[in-house]
């Protein structure tokens, strides 16, 4: 089977069910940006991460591609498995790497260490995903799709809190926010 088909060469991409749509549809931008997600879940998972942490990237990773398929199926052929997307693990795990930092009492920029650097690219994206995809339940009501609201939720929150967990495994300091100059 060859990678190419040229059908998409019009400006058109089949969702799940067959269905041809725009490329610049809410779903096809919706899905598009979960897999954004999910790349750059994959370049932080290379930086070379503890052993638990890659495991929940890499569950993350899963979720996500959970997620896409249900996104770019309107038919409900694959239906969501809505356990695949609850985020108790996710709060878990956020609460075991809160354990290991200071309160956070400031308002912190992106940086610090490299892999904190991409843990806050991948926190951003994540919203992104999670304002594309509450908009397209917004707009088509769908019930699947708003059940993967909380997960992208609580996983912006997980990749803040790792951004912070990992300057400190790296000895960084988080960049704080200064206000106005």
């Amino acid at each position: 089977m060859k990678i190419y088909t040229k059908t998409g060469d019009d400006g058109s991409t089949a969702l799940a069910d067959g269905t041809r749509v725009s490329k610049g549809a809410a779903r096809v931008w919706a899905y598009g940006e979960a897999d954004e997600l999910n790349s750059v879940l994959g370049l932080l998972r290379a930086e070379g991460l503890p052993t638990d942490t890659d495991e929940h990237l890499a569950r993350a990773q899963m979720c996500l591609f959970t997620i896409g398929t249900c996104l770019a199926d309107p038919g409900g052929r694959y239906p969501l498995d809505l356990d695949a997307v609850r985020p108790d693990w996710v709060e878990s795990w956020i609460d075991a790497m809160e354990r290991q930092l200071p309160p956070l009492r400031n308002f912190i920029l992106p940086g610090g260490s490299r892999p904190a650097a991409l843990a806050h690219l991948a926190r951003a994206t994540c919203r992104r995903v999670e304002r594309r995809v509450a908009a397209m339940a917004a707009d088509n009501g769908a019930a699947p799709v708003r059940a993967v609201v909380p997960f992208l939720n609580r996983l912006s929150d997980a990749l803040f809190v790792l951004a912070r967990f990992l300057n400190r495994l790296a000895g960084v300091e988080d960049v704080v926010w200064r206000g106005r100059n």
